[in-house]
């Protein structure tokens, strides 16, 4: 069917090429292993309808389409660089299609207004950070400063911090980052002290607290308490527990990591990440008990809120978790993360 309609009639108007691709839309939808020929088909398609549509018919199609993962990378392509922000940023936020080369080749041909949707998405390598955080407006470092799933260079993060010092909404946003390190965490404190005594009284002033006490926090602590879990002197759960409640994510993640043999920053990732399978796995392959690992959910919950699934459900989940399962996974985590 979809061959068939690889050429329009001619003289087809626009509401009648609207209705017709909104019908092989959802003939394609319906199929989740598209052959290679059905998604040629069906890009040819959707390409000619989106040229004679308007913006609103075009931003209709991008928020049905976006989140596709069988949608054709050439029609991904046409959205996302659609001159209207509105219609290229829902594509941009949330299509798995786009890569990396994809979405630096955007930002560096495209208006703020694209940018503030890349910055929006889940996950950012360092290679699109360092352009957003080059290229964009204050709107578009604001965004990326507060998205958790954004890694940032060395080069990048300085970057950032030159760029937002007059900023008081970027230093807020960074302090309330779970991924900063002791070092990037003094650096970030400087900025938000500059605004001295709240100028806005809704300023998040216990985020500036903690990561005052992160600065503070000495490594070598955390040495000797992992130091001690490995001579099983003490229990990883009681050092987990006592992190989480002191709200150190970066700390908890260093232990977790270095006890499991994890790299340390995928562990954070991975601990702040809204789906929680993936630090229940982690945590389950060190028989972790069920009181430790509420304690990384209730950090998770301070740091991550409003959250959409409740503390008693995933903790129901690691209940039936079985140890094996998670050292399987956990398995195949080491070599994925060891081959990256």
């Amino acid at each position: 069917m979809l061959i068939s309609l690889s050429r329009f009639p001619s003289g087809m108007t626009s509401e009648n090429l609207h209705a017709l691709l909104n019908i092989v839309t959802d003939l394609f939808l319906l199929d989740e292993d598209p052959s290679e020929g059905g998604r040629a088909f069906y890009g040819e398609i959707a390409i000619q309808a989106l040229t004679a549509l308007d913006a609103e018919s075009r931003k209709e199609y991008a928020e049905q389409v976006a989140a596709a993962p069988t949608l054709p990378h050439a029609v991904a392509m046409k959205l996302a660089h659609d001159q209207e922000a509105d219609v290229a940023g829902i594509v941009l936020k949330l299509s798995p299609v786009l890569t990396d080369i994809d979405l630096a080749a955007i930002a560096v041909s495209q208006s703020h207004g694209h940018l503030a949707a890349i910055a929006e998405r889940g996950r950012l390598s360092c290679s699109v950070t360092d352009i957003l955080v080059g290229c964009g407006d204050q709107t578009v470092l604001r965004i990326v400063s507060g998205n958790e799933g954004a890694t940032f260079s060395d080069a990048s993060f300085d970057r950032l911090l030159e760029r937002g010092k007059d900023d008081q909404a970027v230093g807020e946003a960074l302090s309330m980052r779970s991924d900063l390190v002791p070092a990037r965490a003094a650096r970030v404190l400087q900025i938000v002290e500059r605004f001295g005594d709240g100028q806005r009284p809704d300023a998040p002033s216990e985020h500036v607290a903690n990561l005052a006490g992160q600065v503070r926090q000495q490594p070598p602590e955390v040495k000797i308490m992992i130091a001690d879990i490995m001579a099983r002197t003490r229990e990883v759960d009681d050092v987990v527990v006592m992190l989480a409640e002191d709200d150190r994510a970066c700390h908890l993640a260093q232990v977790i990591g270095t006890v499991s043999s994890l790299n340390v920053d995928h562990v954070l990732r991975v601990m702040m990440h809204r789906d929680p399978a993936g630090i229940a796995m982690v945590c389950r392959s060190l028989n972790m008990r069920q009181f430790a690992f509420r304690s990384i959910l209730a950090l998770r919950h301070r740091r991550l809120a409003p959250v959409e699934q409740d503390i008693e459900e995933i903790m129901l989940d690691y209940a039936q978790l079985d140890t094996p399962t998670a050292e399987r996974a956990l398995r195949f985590l080491k070599l994925k993360t060891s081959v990256v």
